[in-house]
């Protein structure tokens, strides 16, 4: 009845050809799935609504909130098209890239983004297919820029340009993440991800066309943003630390520490944090991965990730149901190591700014210093929920909403059950029993164990917590101790 899981980081699974069925969508969510992710890049709109309906079909079913993700395309820079296809370019020669449309030769080709040439500066560097190529901008002007090529390989049409050094003037939205962004808003996703943030200006922008019809998230991929990271954080719902890309305009060594700082500014904020791209790579063509990439996923929930996330392996990968077992088999062995809980506590960032901050802090001290086995949180904008989570208790977190929408959005986040129930709570003592009914209904407690309960009274005002509780899961106790209140 409960789906309980038995681990505190979530799992994200991105859909695709290899899980586009309702079948295996429920296999995947079964197998360990909380988030399901769909990629904008890919599939047309019929496509997506198809997997959505598939998604909130297997949550009637099942009776659990399923948090949905709608990942934005953003700014895709590519070269033109060459004579011939593809051309070989070697280290120390020269190579041109320019506004005219004329078919690519193997000393020059169409780079269709006169963006690009308004912020190059000399000494600037492009990067092609993946960071593959590297070429350093020697003279450049608002039409072109004269390059020499540092590091070689093929160059075909089509291939990716990514611009490391400088801050593009180009709009992380671009018309194609308009049109989906408002289908998707509309089609009642939980988050948006917007992709190739460079600035908060970004998602200032994304969160007005949103306008609270979702959470939106910040994929941090460019140097600019890990620049300005703490106001990307500040004006957003949720981070992604979005590696691939990340890993191909920054040295491949910068990337741990970089991901070590997200995570770390994240918790403090107490904002949902994914770390995505390529963990679990191999497992598209094989049903284990690599010792490393256990290590890697290992490495993340050890650090405090709300949430590890699978692309390809789960999106198009022959063994999707297999890579979303082993991450849910990675995560149960690290939050079981004796070692995990000193590295959490370690790492956690005190917060006393206010009376929610101070409850929630006791919350997690009175659980971790007595008999109690769950914190319920009652919330109806998931802020009290997501304080709670922050502090990274050693006991579950129960996080009861009247709010489906909240139920959903807060799957994301660490350590959160989430409970949508279908009345609205007026009284703390309703609090107090319909959480004790909660706690023996998802398996929980029994009646010798305890619970903590945070809520804000008067209730269903967002941002109010103002009230703990001790409460026994023993009813009889309640009603012979409790005033009516």
């Amino acid at each position: 009845m409960s789906s309980r899981r038995q681990r505190s980081v979530k799992i994200v699974a991105t859909l695709g050809p290899a899980s586009n069925s309702y079948e295996m969508i429920s296999k995947l969510y079964h197998a360990g799935a909380d988030v399901f992710r769909l990629n904008m890049s890919h599939g047309a709109h019929d496509e997506i609504k198809e997997r959505y309906e598939h998604i909130r079909k297997l949550e009637k079913e099942t009776g659990r909130p399923i948090a949905i993700l709608a990942d934005l395309q953003g700014p895709k820079l590519r070269v033109g098209q060459f004579e011939g296809e593809a051309f070989d370019l070697i280290e120390g020669e020269k190579f041109r890239f320019d506004l005219d449309d004329k078919i690519g030769t193997s000393t020059r080709v169409q780079l269709p983004h006169p963006e690009i040439f308004q912020a190059l500066e000399v000494g600037s560097s492009l990067l092609v297919n993946d960071g593959k190529i590297r070429l350093r901008v020697e003279k450049c002007d608002k039409v072109s820029a004269d390059c020499i090529v540092e590091v070689g390989g093929e160059i075909s049409n089509r291939k990716g340009v990514n611009v490391p050094d400088v801050v593009l003037p180009l709009a992380a939205l671009s018309e194609k993440d308009l049109k989906d962004l408002e289908f998707v808003a509309e089609l009642g996703v939980d988050w948006i991800a917007l992709s190739f943030v460079q600035r908060p200006e970004d998602m200032i922008e994304a969160r007005k066309l949103v306008n609270g019809r979702a959470a939106v998230l910040a994929k941090i991929e460019k140097p600019a943003a890990v620049a300005a990271l703490q106001s990307i954080i500040d004006v957003s719902d949720g981070i992604m630390v979005a590696r691939g890309d990340l890993g191909v305009e920054l040295p491949v060594h910068a990337v741990p520490p970089i991901q070590k700082r997200i995570v770390r500014a994240c918790r403090a904020a107490g904002k949902p944090v994914i770390v995505a791209t390529q963990m679990m790579e191999s497992m598209i063509t094989s049903p284990v991965p690599t010792r490393a990439e256990v290590s890697d996923v290992a490495q993340a929930i050890y650090e405090g990730a709300d949430a590890v996330m699978l692309s390809a392996e789960s999106a198009a990968g022959d063994y999707p149901i297999e890579a979303v077992s082993t991450m849910n088999n990675v995560a149960i062995e690290v939050e079981n190591d004796t070692n995990y809980r000193g590295i959490i506590e370690a790492s956690r960032t005190p917060s006393r700014n206010g009376v929610a901050d101070a409850i929630t802090v006791a919350a997690r001290e009175i659980a971790e210093t007595t008999q109690v086995c769950a914190i319920v949180t009652f919330s109806q904008s998931g802020t009290t929920a997501q304080l709670a989570s922050r502090e990274r208790p050693s006991v579950p977190i129960i996080a009861v909403t009247h709010i489906k929408e909240t139920a959903r959005k807060l799957v994301l986040s660490w350590g959160l059950h989430c409970v949508y129930v279908d009345k609205t709570v007026t009284r703390f003592k309703e609090a107090v029993l319909l959480s004790i009914q909660i706690a023996h209904d998802h398996e929980f407690g029994t009646k010798e164990d305890n619970i903590v309960l945070t809520a804000g009274v008067p209730f269903n005002t967002s941002g109010s917590t103002n009230i703990l509780r001790v409460a026994p899961l023993d009813e009889s106790k309640v009603y012979g101790a409790m005033l009516d209140n």
